[in-house]
């Protein structure tokens, strides 16, 4: 009996010991965690992507606010260099070349910097992107283009400072800087048109009716050499077993552009025919006021 009381209080004292080591391990490992306050950034960085054309363009940049401040003049200087915005430089990247007035740009990322002025503005794409704010040292070797645009006075307000993609075409569009009452519109054209001609040639070696199909859409929607559209879009439809509604439509806008509103109404009228049958109601319309109006001509 005493035996067995002696190994039992061996085993509760062992019990204890371990439980105590495990206690005592646990919080060695145990780290103190500091909260960490998080407050809004002044200027929040912003990302814009936009694919315009066959470019695929990127804007990174931060966005200061008015706050209530006179911006130009006084917190941003007329006639000095600017990083165009705040913190890190303005970035924007293409995956083309593009052109800004004469001067053609390398595929590849930039820095956006201006020189504000009260009428026109100097925007300067530099090639160096690592800076926070302005280069330490100005290296006239890396600007890649300069250009003086005129600035316009807005109707209204833009109280945080804004990079935009504007007016996009497939040939070229508006980079915009706004700002409080000012906007600086840079217009950049695009090599839309060289890349999908090349394409083109290359595809219609071997043509296929999608393809032939493909490249008279696009000459229609660039109203160029459409004796040639013509002649694509009539050679796809001659492959195509049942050509749709909407194919005969194109067919026929390419006919009217060539004025030749008696063959465009009537292939209007055959695409009208089988936008009924397919219950479009969009095409019905577009067809039935096509015809309408080029039968006045």
């Amino acid at each position: 009996m005493k035996n067995n009381l002696l190994s039992l209080l061996l085993i509760i004292i062992t019990l204890t010991l371990t439980s105590c080591m495990n206690d005592v391990t646990k919080d060695s490992n145990e780290v103190e965690v500091v909260p960490q306050i998080q407050t809004p950034a002044p200027s929040p960085t912003a990302k814009i992507e936009q694919k315009v054309g066959l470019t695929d363009v990127a804007i990174q940049y931060a966005r200061p606010s008015v706050r209530n401040r006179v911006v130009y003049g006084n917190l941003v200087p007329y006639n000095k260099l600017w990083r165009t915005g705040a913190n890190e430089n303005s970035v924007i990247s293409f995956s083309t070349s593009v052109k800004i007035d004469e001067t053609t740009v390398p595929a590849g990322k930039y820095s956006i910097y201006t020189i504000p002025g009260v009428d026109s503005w100097d925007v300067i794409l530099y090639s160096d992107s690592n800076n926070w704010g302005l280069p330490s040292e100005w290296d006239e070797n890396k600007v890649i283009v300069k250009t003086k645009v005129s600035s316009m006075e807005l109707p209204f307000k833009v109280e945080s400072f804004q990079l935009s993609i504007d007016n996009v075409s497939n040939n070229s569009f508006t980079l915009g800087i706004a700002w409080d009452h000012v906007y600086v519109p840079v217009k950049v054209n695009l090599p839309t048109a060289d890349l999908v001609m090349k394409s083109i040639k290359e595809a219609l070696k071997t043509p296929k009716s999608s393809d032939l199909y493909k490249a008279a859409v696009y000459l229609l929607q660039e109203n160029r050499e459409l004796e040639k559209a013509k002649s694509w879009m009539n050679q796809s439809l001659e492959m195509m077993e049942d050509p749709k509604f909407y194919q005969l439509r194109q067919q026929s806008l390419i006919y009217a552009a060539l004025e030749d509103y008696e063959n465009a109404i009537a292939i209007a009228k055959v695409s009208l025919e089988k936008s009924i049958k397919a219950g479009n109601s969009d095409y019905e319309k577009m067809n039935l006021d096509s015809i309408e109006n080029w039968g006045k001509m």
